[in-house]
């Protein structure tokens, strides 16, 4: 199978995947393992052209998709970008403006895009 272009496609595939890896990893000939590796990027392929994910178009959007990358809670996002967390807050919760300062640190510290940000602040 060279692509996966129908979900019931994409369900065999899946089935095929776990009746090999229901076997165990002890149990599992090299050949299977590389059939395994083989559609395993069939359905990462196929999942990722059907299951697009939009990019977040807001700033606080922006910031929370990267918060969750980053596997960060606020307090910890506000002593990366030197504010205190009551700042953040405001921020993030739209009752205060993002200033210079604040969006320089996001670009810099989090690696969000300037021209998002010139965009979106």
């Amino acid at each position: 199978m060279k692509e996966i272009k129908k979900e019931a496609d994409y369900n065999t595939v899946m089935a095929k995947i776990d009746s090999l890896m229901a076997k165990g990893s002890d149990s599992v000939s090299k050949e299977e393992l590389a059939e395994i590796r083989q559609l395993a990027l069939l359905a990462q392929a196929y999942e990722q052209e059907k299951h697009k994910i939009t990019p977040p178009s807001t700033l606080i959007g922006m910031i929370e998709m990267r918060m969750y990358e980053l596997r960060l809670k606020q307090k910890d996002l506000a002593d990366i970008l030197h504010i205190s967390n009551a700042k953040l807050s405001l921020i993030m919760n739209g009752k205060q403006k993002a200033n210079v300062q604040f969006l320089k640190a996001v670009h810099s510290k989090l690696n969000v895009d300037a021209e998002f940000l010139l965009a979106h602040a």
